[in-house]
């Protein structure tokens, strides 16, 4: 087994991705949301590294766009059973266990992304070196991260009782944001939203707005990140072209391609 990265994430994501496991049509909505301007026809006849795939809910949806292959990874063993089983149909995916940190691919892909995984690491700028790394000249390599712009005062409060919630013990945690969720399931439903996340999670289930909050209130490490700063996280790497995209007025999405 390989060795976590961080054993107190590692338990908790393990527990989030074993339990909150399927895989639902409104995922390709946020999926198309965070590679944005990547379109399904992108991905085809493309090989795709997935890292950090959780669940296998972003491995999912270039495979089903005709992906010539896609390979996916994640640290923990629970969650690699999972993804497994969720991509079961596709004879030209493949998940394995391995960290972010020992990605072995040198020049292998045709796109490379790393969707919500880069904020949790403690060493993010190594990370998307190792992502660069994989990327095969001339592909592309797309992070999605936490934005700090965009309702500033409440990542400000959720950073504020995640110090808290990070240390509460997990099935306890899920018991206690049940009751949150369904309130933010009612706000959601009871009025029509502008803001255009609001609006996407108008159309989803109590199970995964609830999914949502606990994964925000799950983990110890979630980094905000200035347009600035996420640029930033492809300084002085071999890529050209960097460009940047703010996804849903609160989150970005960055991309470059691979040098010669």
């Amino acid at each position: 087994m390989i060795k976590p990265v961080n054993s107190v994430e590692y338990n908790r994501f393990g527990y989030e991705w074993g339990k909150y496991n399927r895989i639902i049509p409104i995922y390709e909505k946020q999926f198309l949301g965070w590679v944005h301007p990547f379109k399904p026809s992108d991905f085809k006849g493309k090989r795709v590294l997935d890292a950090g795939c959780g669940t296998g809910r972003n491995t999912y949806w270039p495979l089903s766009y005709e992906a010539k292959e896609v390979v996916a990874f994640d640290v923990d063993p629970r969650t690699v059973a999972v993804a497994q089983k969720n991509l079961s149909d596709y004879s030209n995916a493949s998940v394995v266990q391995s960290s972010i940190y020992d990605i072995k691919y040198v020049n292998e892909f045709d796109v490379v992304f790393s969707i919500g995984v880069i904020h949790h690491l403690e060493r993010p700028k190594e990370a998307v070196a190792k992502l660069v790394r994989a990327t095969k000249p001339g592909g592309t390599t797309l992070v999605w991260v936490y934005g700090k712009e965009g309702y500033t005062l409440l990542k400000f409060f959720i950073n504020g009782v995640r110090r808290l919630t990070s240390k509460f013990l997990i099935r306890i945690l899920d018991i206690c944001v049940k009751p949150w969720s369904f309130l933010f399931y009612l706000y959601l439903k009871a009025w029509k939203h502008k803001h255009p996340y609001l609006k996407l999670l108008s159309q989803a289930s109590y199970w995964h707005i609830h999914s949502i909050l606990f994964d925000q209130l799950l983990p110890e490490t979630a980094n905000y990140w200035t347009r600035a700063e996420t640029l930033d996280l492809f300084d002085g790497l071999s890529v050209s072209d960097v460009r940047i995209n703010f996804c849903n007025k609160g989150s970005w999405t960055v991309w470059a391609t691979k040098e010669d």
